[in-house]
């Protein structure tokens, strides 16, 4: 049986890292009151995250353009301690709750290599996976991405000529012919 860890609104979700670029862990922190989540995932994945977040917030600013957006102070306190990984993200599903005016997004442990079906590509209650599921407001949703934005870039520079990552030694670029840069 999978649990649902709700937050319905959030007060903080933040995204951090723990490590130094190159070896990074990449961590996504849900609170409430006392109630702390902590998950792991993927660079991608939070740079999916955030440009997806932003994508739905100016279709809303086209769509409704009388929605008002509150502004929240940009969060850039790291992350909350203890660093527990509930579980490593899978799935990731994102929703615009109308309605309501919220943003949804939903976060599902990783499968089993045994289990994983290639063509899952939503989120399924029914399994015995674990979902994070976060509700936040437009405002806190445009902080969350930023946030996110800049926890991503972040990381080792990229090279001007190949674009891969380098190391504080530097690195062996295939376009100058495996010269260190």
């Amino acid at each position: 049986m999978s649990r649902i860890f709700l937050f319905d609104p959030v007060e903080r979700f933040v995204v951090g890292t723990v490590g130094i670029p190159g070896e990074r862990t990449f961590f996504i922190q849900a609170r409430t009151g006392s109630r702390l989540v902590s998950v792991s995932l993927e660079k991608a994945q939070v740079a999916a995250i955030a440009d997806r977040v932003l994508q739905i917030l100016r279709e809303i600013r086209v769509s409704e353009p009388l929605t008002l957006f509150e502004r929240v102070a940009y969060d850039d306190q790291p992350l909350e301690s203890p660093i527990d990984e509930e579980f490593r993200v899978g799935v990731i599903g994102l929703a615009y709750v109308s309605d309501r005016r919220l943003i949804e997004i939903d976060l599902q442990a990783i499968m089993d290599s045994d289990n994983a079906d290639d063509e899952l590509l939503e989120i399924d209650t029914t399994s015995d996976q674990d979902i994070l599921r976060i509700l936040m407001t437009l405002g806190y949703a445009e902080s969350f991405a930023k946030r996110a934005n800049t926890v991503v870039a972040a990381g080792r520079a990229p090279c001007p000529f190949c674009g891969g990552p380098i190391d504080p030694n530097g690195h062996l670029c295939p376009r100058a012919n495996g010269y260190r840069r």
